[in-house]
């Protein structure tokens, strides 16, 4: 982590950045999945809590984590063992209808030609098609794929530097990958997948955390060890809100018919919560985008297993955990001030860390916020992760289409939603 006068003296010139970004808009070429099937302008919005198809029905997204992009092998996990169309056809089969994919800076703008894919296994070749491609071109066959069976993506900018977990910092933007950067790298993605009919949205950074400490931190934030009390606008180095909207917007001037995800932080007003949790300060200071019916704000919450918060003991019930989510982030559903998004919650493969009713358990706060989500008919989520090698994994370390666990599967699949069309 960088030092705090370190930190001081990376104010982003936003004017600058902003213009520079504009002027890479015509020459980056467009991809195309499927021309036939664009969706018209605005093909995705929101309404109220819901978000909304072109005729003004609502959708449920309910899906899952798909990552590796933005780690050291630049490539989502897996396609060592299976071909990427058949764990795609596995998504689909078990119910989900969106993934969530997860991408670092690095991978866009190095854009190597991934080593981690085999081209064949037991069953015979596989991923013959992905021979010689780059990583982006990867990306390119997967969202191509992927919406030719129904399933829609949204794109997930978890970190700058390729490794993993969130950016240590906490910021949006590292030495390496300032905001200039950031805001390119939204231009390329969201460019190249304009005319596509799967990308459906932009999650615009993974769990902004350590506002108390010189990180990312929301408008109006009362804690006396951030950087600027207040956490105004004007501190555009920690100011998070402000970063989202200039992104989203730039990302809804390319393509109005987007959803735009921002997470929350992981403090406000010294209420301390999960990276990327705490979206108390929406209530006082929301994300204004120039089109208002786009936003989506999304959640990450974990359980006991991850860290012992201190609503984890021998007390907790499931309406104490209720009343945790309805306070950081639940209550923009309730209120109708937008549709949240459930982005990251997982457990493991335990029979007991997922369904308990002992106090302060995992297994009691999977199977409660499973619950919540379900009573919430329109709010949206995708599980972490997809990833066989994963701890909360869906799937086995070979990648096979039954998922691991039929108890999880169960619970997940009593609150997915499938398309009509």
């Amino acid at each position: 982590m960088n030092s705090a006068s370190e930190r001081r003296s990376y104010l982003p010139a936003t004017l600058v950045a902003m213009a520079a970004v504009y002027l890479m808009l015509a020459c980056i070429p467009a991809y195309a999945d499927n021309p036939d099937s664009w969706g018209p302008e605005g093909y995705w919005s929101t309404r109220g809590n819901q978000i909304i198809d072109s005729t003004g029905r609502p959708v449920r997204l309910t899906g899952v984590n798909w990552y590796g992009f933005e780690t050291t092998t630049f490539v989502v996990h897996g396609l060592w063992a299976q071909d990427y169309k058949y764990i795609l056809n596995a998504i689909k089969a078990n119910g989900y209808n969106v993934i969530r994919i997860p991408f670092s800076n690095q991978m866009v703008e190095s854009d190597p030609v991934p080593n981690s894919i085999s081209f064949s296994n037991s069953s015979g070749p596989i991923n013959t098609d992905l021979q010689g491609l780059t990583a982006l071109q990867v990306l390119d066959k997967i969202v191509s794929y992927a919406g030719s069976i129904g399933l829609h993506i949204i794109l997930d900018n978890h970190r700058s530097e390729a490794g993993n977990s969130a950016e240590a910092s906490g910021l949006w933007y590292t030495d390496a990958y300032p905001e200039a950067a950031w805001l390119n790298d939204w231009i390329t993605l969201t460019t190249r997948y304009k005319r596509s009919s799967a990308v459906i949205g932009m999650d615009l950074r993974n769990e902004p955390h350590n506002a108390y400490a010189g990180g990312s931190c929301w408008t109006g934030d009362t804690n006396s060890n951030i950087d600027v009390p207040g956490c105004p606008l004007s501190d555009t180095a920690h100011n998070w809100p402000g970063a989202a909207q200039r992104a989203g917007d730039i990302v809804l001037g390319i393509n109005p018919s987007l959803l735009v995800f921002v997470e929350g932080v992981d403090e406000y007003d010294n209420d301390y919560y999960w990276n990327g949790g705490n979206l108390e300060g929406v209530a006082s200071n929301p994300v204004v985008l120039g089109q208002r019916n786009k936003l989506v704000y999304s959640a990450h919450d974990y359980g006991p297993n991850l860290y012992q918060q201190p609503w984890f003991n021998s007390s907790t019930t499931p309406a104490a955990l209720d009343a945790l989510w309805d306070k950081h982030w639940g209550y923009i559903y309730n209120d109708e001030i937008a549709p949240v998004w459930v982005g990251e919650f997982g457990t493991d493969n335990t029979p007991s860390d997922i369904v308990s009713t002992t106090p302060g358990s995992q297994g009691q706060w999977f199977s409660s916020l499973v619950a919540y989500i379900g009573r919430h008919k329109w709010m949206n989520w995708t599980y972490w992760a997809l990833n066989g090698e994963d701890e909360y994994a869906l799937l086995d370390s070979n990648y096979d289409a039954t998922p691991v666990s039929p108890i999880k599967q169960a619970l997940l699949a009593g609150i997915e939603f499938h398309f009509w069309y």
